[in-house]
């Protein structure tokens, strides 16, 4: 440090003869006033908790969905109509039930036919909520509506088919099982609003029939015994049928041929009596020819190359043969 330079001067020197000057005291800042901010902060943090609470108690009712309000755990209202709507903060509450129409598959059922017989039957039905304050109050939730809608269609499905024998049911030829869908779903439905479950059976249709696998191969024999025996039924038929078109045809052809016999046999004796006509009137003229001639005819049928013939020298027929014609 240079002892000439004065205590308290800014600018320095460095050991390279550069210059430093001195950073001045920094002069001190004003205190921040809090209080300005609070107010808006206040009513910022205010309406962001109010908008928070009425998205959170908004909800939307749809077309095809009943929206159940809750107090307490208590129904107080069912809202149908669609639209935006509006619940109490931490008091009320939202279920869901839906108004479209839903498909349940029954469960596999074994039942007994009216002639003894144990089938197995599938079932599903199509069924929608009409009344969800009697559905919730009788059943609760959509599986316990569930459930006794099955407890209903197994009972009157093997009432129904109990009094049906096992080929009315399994014969698609059969009108009863198509009206036994129909006669199901009504009886299902009388139960249903007996009990005031709030619920519709739409229909209520059946997938598959079948046998237990302990019946299944012997029902097979029996088909296969009952078609080969319509098949030889068909088949009798069919020869009995053959037998008599073979019996009118022989009796036709025989008819034909007899009367073509008769034609032809009057047509040849007119041809041999015009003939013998008109040998007649050809031989009358020459009676001397038409002897020579019938003589030569025997010759052409009684001559022959190993014929021999013994007669008379001087009989006329020998006279002939010789060419004697005197």
């Amino acid at each position: 440090m240079d002892p000439k330079q004065p205590f308290g001067n800014s600018n320095t020197t460095d050991i390279f003869g550069n210059k430093n000057r001195a950073k001045k005291p920094r002069e001190p800042r004003e205190p921040i006033n809090y209080r300005k901010y609070w107010k808006p902060i206040l009513i910022s943090t205010l309406v962001f908790f109010a908008l928070l609470i009425v998205l959170t108690n908004t909800y939307v009712v749809k077309e095809n969905e009943y929206r159940v309000v809750r107090q307490f755990g208590e129904v107080v209202k069912v809202q149908e109509d669609p639209g935006i709507k509006m619940k109490i903060p931490f008091i009320q509450s939202i279920t869901t039930i839906p108004k479209y129409q839903m498909t349940y598959d029954v469960s596999e059922a074994e039942i007994n036919t009216k002639d003894k017989k144990r089938i197995l039957i599938d079932n599903y039905a199509v069924w929608r909520v009409t009344d969800p304050l009697s559905m919730i109050s009788n059943a609760g939730t959509i599986v316990n509506a569930e459930s006794r809608m099955e407890e209903f269609i197994y009972s009157v499905v093997r009432t129904e088919l109990g009094q049906l024998d096992y080929d009315e049911i399994i014969n698609d030829e059969n009108s009863s099982r198509g009206s036994l869908n129909d006669t199901v779903t009504e009886r299902v439905n009388e139960l249903l609003n007996t009990d005031q479950y709030g619920i519709e059976v739409v229909d209520v249709r059946m997938k598959r029939t079948d046998l237990p696998a302990e019946n299944e191969q012997a029902v097979f024999t029996r088909m296969i015994s009952e078609r080969d025996s319509t098949a030889q039924d068909y088949l009798s038929q069919g020869d009995a049928r053959k037998r008599e078109i073979e019996a009118q045809a022989d009796r036709e052809a025989q008819e034909v041929i007899a009367t073509a016999k008769k034609e032809a046999a009057l047509i040849e004796a007119d041809g041999e009596a015009e003939a013998a006509q008109i040998y007649n009137e050809s031989f009358s003229k020459d009676p001397e020819f038409y002897e020579l001639y019938r003589s030569l005819e025997s010759y052409s049928k009684t001559v022959g190359e190993d014929t021999v013939i013994i007669m008379p020298s001087d009989s006329p027929y020998a006279r002939l043969l010789s060419g004697n014609l005197e």
